[in-house]
């Protein structure tokens, strides 16, 4: 089953340009040193899912022109892959369907509290209608939403319309990896072909057979130096030979890089262009 992904952030978790930073690299008018927060966009085997949904989701949605989802896979609880989450609001309304987020349940728990107005009872009418689905490291399907539909009562809110001899659409198998964030556990995905790994500072090797075989691996690091949390980029280096995909593309980039075009530079003769780092925008296939 091919899949498609589509990097629609690839800055840390203050984005490039950083607000009132005079570096070279948020001045730059590269349109490749601009970046939002990490997040993805992966089409597989017919469905529509997002990998993280930040602050920028709104912006991100905008810019690539997607205007429906089956799914929002989060990697973490942190507020740069969480924070946009109130804007599926729109989504709700044209799809007429909650939208799935599939997460851990740690990251559901920071939810409820952070977005408590999304699992009341009694909910503001028009607050975001969601469906959380837990996951852990093991692999799980994902399937479109068919069995209803969301009808708007005004003053009131949606209501659930069962849809009668509604069938279940095609489902896809998603495989998370398991890694750690500093101390953090958090999952990274492989859709098919691709894996999408963000802010991580170790994987288990026990893991790393997730990850044989792929034809396009995207791995996260903020720097050149050693960082508690992410990779450092001669860790991602290093690690990107030990898994051997056939490219390597770097993300959660910080400003502390150069600009994008010295940045490929230095990697291509680093690593003879089987690493090089992702942009906003940049679409890979398997």
């Amino acid at each position: 089953m091919k899949a498609r992904l589509t990097f629609l952030g690839t800055g840390t978790s203050q984005g490039i340009p950083i607000i009132g930073c005079p570096c070279r690299v948020c001045k730059s008018a590269d349109r490749r040193d601009k970046r939002f927060r990490a997040s993805a966009f992966v089409e597989y085997g017919g469905l529509n899912i997002l990998v993280d949904a930040g602050p920028d989701f709104r912006m991100q949605m905008l810019s690539a022109g997607i205007s429906h989802l089956d799914a929002i896979l989060l990697t973490h609880n942190h507020k740069d892959h969480t924070g946009g989450l109130d804007d599926v609001r729109s989504l709700n309304y044209i799809d007429r369907k909650a939208v799935d987020i599939y997460c851990e349940e740690r990251v559901e728990n920071t939810l409820r509290r952070e977005y408590a107005y999304a699992f009341v009872e009694e909910k503001y009418p028009g607050a975001p209608e969601w469906r959380i689905h837990r996951i852990d490291e093991n692999p799980f399907e994902i399937r479109p939403n068919t069995g209803y539909v969301l009808d708007w009562v005004e003053n009131i809110g949606y209501r659930y319309t069962p849809v009668d001899g509604a069938k279940p659409g095609p489902a896809v198998t998603v495989i998370p990896i398991r890694g750690l964030h500093h101390s953090m556990p958090v999952l990274g995905f492989r859709f098919g072909d691709i894996a999408y790994i963000t802010d991580m500072s170790s994987i288990e090797d026990s893991e790393l057979s997730k990850l044989k075989g792929l034809r396009h691996l995207t791995l996260n690091t903020v720097g050149y130096l050693h960082h508690h949390s992410h990779f450092s980029l001669d860790e991602a280096l290093e690690l990107a030979s030990r898994i051997g995909a056939e490219h390597t593309w770097l993300t959660h980039l910080s400003h502390t890089f150069p600009p994008y075009s010295e940045f490929a530079e230095i990697l291509r003769e680093r690593t003879g262009g089987s690493v090089l780092p992702a942009f906003d925008g940049l679409t890979i296939e398997d």
